[in-house]
């Protein structure tokens, strides 16, 4: 774990819009990445985006309408999302 994913590193809060997916951590410090690295979410409406439930102590998000997780540890590493492959 680097010394930016540290135990500190929880989610507070949420934010989608139509560019960025927004973490804001209980440290105070706010991480973004474009929409564009979760498909599941590009292809959401906003009601489904707006829908997720922070999970395991604050170390990732989940949105139960389409199916995605996303991890504060993943935000820093900068992994984006892979379709799976049929």
């Amino acid at each position: 774990m680097s010394v930016a994913v540290g135990i500190d590193a929880r989610v507070k809060d949420v934010k989608v819009t139509d560019e960025l997916i927004t973490f804001y951590l209980v440290d105070g410090r706010v991480i973004s990445v474009p929409l564009a690295w979760s498909w599941r979410l590009s292809e959401a409406r906003q009601a489904q985006r707006s829908s997720f439930e922070i999970m395991g102590d604050g170390h990732g998000v989940h949105w139960p309408d389409v199916d995605e997780d996303l991890s504060v540890e993943g935000m820093f590493h900068g992994v984006p999302a892979r379709r799976s492959k049929k």
